[in-house]
């Protein structure tokens, strides 16, 4: 399993890491298999979604902050309630197939770390698991 260092310079903020996920299986040398995304952290997530265009996550960033906004009426006394919440929306993990050394993603795809109680220093696990003819 590979960790990718994830830095965030705001409380809510969509990062795409496609890239540096790509760098891990191009290291690793698979060619065929299963590319595992996992986010160890209780408010922060990872996605898939348009990267083309980075203006589809600025609005992401918006409308999750309108859906649950940060303040409450919560309980939790850390003041995060808000950033588990989106969390449980967006779900910690992702599994994106690998064909011929590359991510199997759609044309306009990317992964994206998304941090929901920034800023922070984060970590991204990748494991990739070789397909087995």
């Amino acid at each position: 399993m590979q960790s990718i260092r994830v830095r965030t310079s705001r409380r809510t903020q969509m990062l795409e890491v496609t890239q540096e996920v790509q760098r891990v299986v191009t290291a690793l040398g698979i060619k065929a298999g299963t590319c595992f995304l996992y986010v160890p952290h209780t408010t922060a997530g990872v996605l898939l979604n348009e990267h083309a265009d980075p203006d589809v996550a600025t609005d992401a960033e918006g409308a999750l902050d309108r859906l649950v906004p940060a303040a409450g009426p919560y309980r939790h006394v850390e003041g995060n309630s808000d950033s588990h919440v989106k969390t449980m929306l967006v779900g910690t993990s992702q599994i994106v197939f690998v064909e011929d050394g590359k991510l199997v993603l759609g044309r306009w795809q990317g992964i994206f770390f998304a941090e929901f109680d920034g800023p922070r220093d984060r970590h991204l696990y990748v494991k990739v698991a070789p397909d087995h003819v």
